[in-house]
């Protein structure tokens, strides 16, 4: 298949999510239609309960969508069976969770090298991967470390190093730098950044605009819709209308 022909690597279609029934029935997501290219970096924002996180769970196969389809580079995570969509989350998909989900018997090396591993890499070329990826985001120090003896922003750092593993082509991090400084935080984009202009698309939900002005395009939910869409540079602005429509 050639560059031109090659499809979106996320396409969100006629996405909803709709938790409980009758009175206590909650609409998380109303027919949300998003497409995420090669290369492209998305920064999704809203206020709190407009569906940012729900939108990432469904596009990571985390959850299963009430009605619509999430494909990715194609392929509909819904049409597939459990073994399949746990291999395509593995290999394809890196996902960065708002509380780290580090396993906690296992050392900062090891949670990275984990997905790895479990894709058939041997134990010492995935630990050789893992230190890298450590090195990369600066914590190099931390490796044999387990993640009750690191700061939440460690902890954060080696979630996000996991997550950019390998040759993963969609990375979705949810508040990627939210138990971080902002020089750290600023390290943090650079490497997301620096994964899309190597090929990957990556959809990070964010509360700051500064972090949003990293990405090639701004999505703005409320109420589980996509109320507004632009480019980066006017996210500030972006945010201080959408809490009007």
């Amino acid at each position: 298949m050639t560059t031109a022909t090659r499809p979106p690597v996320l396409r969100l279609r006629g996405l909803t999510r709709v938790h409980g029934t009758g009175a206590a029935t909650v609409h998380a997501l109303r027919g949300i239609d998003l497409t995420v290219d090669a290369g492209e970096f998305v920064a999704v924002m809203g206020p709190s309960g407009s569906g940012k996180s729900t939108l990432l769970t469904l596009a990571g196969g985390l959850d299963t969508a009430s009605s619509g389809q999430v494909l990715v580079e194609g392929v509909s995570l819904g049409d597939l069976k459990r073994p399949a969509l746990a291999k395509i989350r593995r290999t394809s998909i890196g996902y960065v969770f708002q509380d780290y989900n580090l396993v906690p018997a296992l050392t900062a090396a090891e949670n990275i090298a984990l997905p790895r591993e479990l894709d058939g890499v041997r134990g010492r070329a995935a630990r050789r991967e893992a230190l890298a990826a450590l090195e990369e985001i600066g914590l190099a120090e931390v490796a044999d470390r387990f993640p009750d003896e690191m700061s939440g922003g460690q902890q954060q750092r080696v979630a996000i190093a996991r997550a950019l593993i390998g040759e993963r082509r969609l990375l979705l991090a949810d508040e990627p730098t939210g138990a971080l400084d902002s020089e750290t935080g600023e390290t943090v984009l650079v490497l997301l950044r620096k994964r899309c202009d190597q090929g990957a698309a990556t959809v990070m939900v964010t509360h700051e605009p500064r972090y949003a002005a990293w990405a090639d395009r701004v999505v703005f939910l409320r109420d589980g819709q996509v109320v507004d869409e632009t480019t980066a540079g006017t996210a500030e602005s972006l945010l201080a209308t959408g809490g009007d429509r």
